[in-house]
């Protein structure tokens, strides 16, 4: 089952560099989920000046619960990057 994950970051003068500390972190977390294929894909949401202010991810895990487990030990939140997080089930269009 697959889902989207929008996250947006903090608005703090803070969060951009609370974001680039743990950045490295994230992404070998992300790499671990690609490598088990639970990783589809994903990157940075950019506000008008090209910023980064968060996230967004499609998960392809078995259900609801599982994303729940990744999130535990995801760097941008146990950081307090993100601060606010929305998930839904997602199905990608199959175009031939």
């Amino acid at each position: 089952m697959q889902f989207l994950l929008l996250a947006y970051d903090g608005t703090d003068p803070q969060a951009p560099q609370r974001r680039l500390r743990v950045r490295e972190e994230h992404f070998k977390k992300i790499g671990l989920l690609k490598m088990k294929s639970e990783f589809l894909f994903g990157g940075a949401i950019l506000d008008e000046n090209n910023e980064m202010i968060g996230s967004m991810i499609v998960y392809d895990v078995p259900d609801r619960h599982s994303i729940d487990k990744i999130l535990k030990d995801e760097p941008y939140l146990t950081n307090g990057v993100w601060e606010k997080i929305e998930i839904k089930p997602f199905r990608l269009a199959k175009i031939e």
